[in-house]
Protein backbone atom coordinates (compact mmCIF):
# COMPACT_ATOMS: atom_id res chain seq x y z
CA UNK A 1 0.00 0.00 0.00
CA UNK A 2 2.90 2.53 0.87
CA UNK A 3 4.53 2.11 -2.46
CA UNK A 4 1.14 2.66 -3.99
CA UNK A 5 0.83 6.02 -2.58
CA UNK A 6 4.21 7.08 -3.56
CA UNK A 7 3.47 6.15 -7.18
CA UNK A 8 0.54 8.41 -6.91
CA UNK A 9 2.20 11.03 -5.84
CA UNK A 10 5.07 10.99 -8.20
CA UNK A 11 2.56 10.40 -10.79
CA UNK A 12 0.42 13.78 -9.40
CA UNK A 13 3.46 15.82 -9.31
CA UNK A 14 4.05 15.11 -12.57
CA UNK A 15 0.75 15.71 -13.95
CA UNK A 16 1.34 19.13 -12.25
CA UNK A 17 4.38 20.15 -13.41
CA UNK A 18 2.95 18.96 -16.90
CA UNK A 19 -0.28 21.17 -16.55
CA UNK A 20 2.67 23.96 -16.11
CA UNK A 21 4.78 23.10 -18.92
CA UNK A 22 1.72 23.24 -21.35
CA UNK A 23 1.04 26.32 -20.58
CA UNK A 24 4.64 27.62 -21.14
CA UNK A 25 4.83 25.41 -23.96
CA UNK A 26 1.75 26.78 -25.35
CA UNK A 27 2.84 30.79 -24.82
CA UNK A 28 6.23 29.96 -26.25
CA UNK A 29 4.86 28.68 -29.61
CA UNK A 30 2.67 31.36 -29.45
CA UNK A 31 5.42 34.24 -29.16
CA UNK A 32 7.37 32.32 -31.70
CA UNK A 33 4.75 32.04 -34.29
CA UNK A 34 3.99 35.97 -33.83
CA UNK A 35 7.41 36.46 -34.23
CA UNK A 36 8.45 34.33 -37.31
CA UNK A 37 5.07 34.57 -38.95
CA UNK A 38 3.37 37.96 -37.87
CA UNK A 39 0.13 36.82 -36.84
CA UNK A 40 -1.61 33.87 -35.55
CA UNK A 41 -2.07 30.27 -36.38
CA UNK A 42 -4.03 28.54 -34.99
CA UNK A 43 -2.60 25.23 -36.97
CA UNK A 44 0.30 26.05 -36.16
CA UNK A 45 -0.21 26.33 -32.57
CA UNK A 46 -1.76 22.86 -32.70
CA UNK A 47 1.30 21.06 -34.58
CA UNK A 48 3.58 22.73 -32.35
CA UNK A 49 1.97 21.96 -29.06
CA UNK A 50 0.46 18.08 -30.04
CA UNK A 51 1.07 15.06 -28.28
CA UNK A 52 1.62 13.71 -31.42
CA UNK A 53 4.48 16.36 -31.99
CA UNK A 54 5.65 15.75 -28.33
CA UNK A 55 5.67 12.40 -28.23
CA UNK A 56 8.67 12.86 -30.98
CA UNK A 57 10.61 13.76 -28.00
CA UNK A 58 9.27 10.74 -25.42
CA UNK A 59 5.82 10.33 -23.35
CA UNK A 60 4.39 13.50 -24.03
CA UNK A 61 2.76 14.22 -20.19
CA UNK A 62 7.13 13.43 -19.38
CA UNK A 63 7.91 16.23 -21.56
CA UNK A 64 5.39 18.70 -20.64
CA UNK A 65 6.43 17.77 -17.08
CA UNK A 66 10.25 18.66 -17.92
CA UNK A 67 9.44 21.92 -19.27
CA UNK A 68 7.64 22.76 -15.87
CA UNK A 69 10.00 22.08 -14.02
CA UNK A 70 12.91 23.91 -15.68
CA UNK A 71 10.46 26.85 -15.62
CA UNK A 72 9.84 26.05 -11.38
CA UNK A 73 13.55 25.65 -10.83
CA UNK A 74 15.13 28.31 -13.18
CA UNK A 75 11.88 30.23 -15.23
CA UNK A 76 10.61 31.61 -17.87
CA UNK A 77 13.73 32.43 -19.71
CA UNK A 78 15.69 28.66 -19.29
CA UNK A 79 12.21 27.23 -20.06
CA UNK A 80 12.10 28.90 -23.79
CA UNK A 81 16.02 28.10 -23.86
CA UNK A 82 15.43 24.88 -23.18
CA UNK A 83 12.35 24.56 -25.76
CA UNK A 84 14.30 26.06 -28.57
CA UNK A 85 17.50 24.44 -28.30
CA UNK A 86 15.21 20.82 -28.01
CA UNK A 87 12.09 21.15 -29.40
CA UNK A 88 12.48 24.07 -32.28
CA UNK A 89 15.09 22.63 -34.28
CA UNK A 90 12.67 19.16 -34.89
CA UNK A 91 9.29 21.67 -35.56
CA UNK A 92 11.44 23.60 -37.91
CA UNK A 93 12.38 20.65 -39.98
CA UNK A 94 8.62 19.11 -39.82
CA UNK A 95 7.08 22.05 -41.07
CA UNK A 96 9.90 22.38 -44.14
CA UNK A 97 9.43 18.89 -45.14
CA UNK A 98 5.22 19.97 -45.22
CA UNK A 99 5.83 22.57 -47.67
Amino acid sequence: MKRSSRKDEVKRREQALAWVGDTVLDLYARTWILEHRGTVCGDTLRRMTSNQFLACFGNPTAVEAKIGAIYREEGMEAAFAWMEREILPLFEKQERNRK
